[in-house]
């Protein structure tokens, strides 16, 4: 479940992309950021990473585990080579396939992450900001605390990209109709398809023991 979520999610991505209507939260708050700062995108994501990467460790390093790791390593390589193979596969998709492809990615992103949420075994250094403000310090509940942080990074996204000197024509570079929706939408998707598809999924085949396994875990959604 964690390694086919973590692939799925990269999968997911190269939806984001081929619909051309914004990136995810996390990363419209890097493009603001690569703006501001004057050093390479690739070197300051990585920097980034490891500041998100510091936090998980110190706030609970539960979450730090395989996915974790598979996330910083792999999932560029995957990313790249669905967007690559969808724009073979759809050259030409028009304003229509362009939505299509960003209710895909959406979707199948949410379903992705419920997966490795679920599996336990660490997550993105991202996603273990909403989960250790929800599970370890007890502040509200998930599907509420992801809007919040998704809607403060494209916020942060925006002011640092007019810090920089950016002007409003150039904002679609930063946040487009898709930042907004996955904004909005991933919180609740996510743990729409954590208590629906992913729990069930773990619990199959020794109902009692992992229900008692479920109530235990730390990746539990409220």
């Amino acid at each position: 479940m964690c390694i086919l979520g973590v692939m799925i999610s990269a999968v997911s991505v190269g939806f984001f992309k081929r619909a051309t209507f914004g990136v995810d939260p996390f990363q419209s708050m890097m493009a603001g950021l690569s703006e501001l700062v004057p050093i390479s995108f690739g070197t300051l994501y990585i920097i980034v990473c490891l500041l998100f990467l510091l936090f998980g460790l110190i706030a609970d390093r539960h979450y730090i585990g395989l996915a974790t790791f598979i996330n910083l390593f792999l999932v560029g390589y995957v990313v790249d080579f669905s967007q690559g193979l969808l724009n073979r596969l759809l050259p030409d998709i028009g304003i229509p396939g362009r939505i299509i492809c960003l209710l895909i990615g959406i979707v199948v992103m949410c379903l992705a992450s419920s997966l490795y949420f679920t599996a336990d075994l660490g997550v993105s250094v991202y996603d273990a900001v909403a989960l250790v403000i929800t599970n370890t310090w007890h502040k509200g509940q998930f599907r509420w605390v992801r809007i919040l942080t998704d809607s403060v990074c494209v916020c942060l996204g925006l002011l640092l990209f007019l810090l920089s000197g950016g002007s409003f024509q150039g904002l679609g570079a930063v946040v487009g109709v898709g930042t907004i929706v996955t904004a909005l939408f991933m919180g609740p998707l996510i743990d729409f398809f954590n208590r629906k598809v992913a729990q069930p999924m773990l619990c199959r085949g020794n109902r009692e023991k992992n229900r008692r396994i479920l109530k235990g875990r730390r990746y539990v959604l409220r």
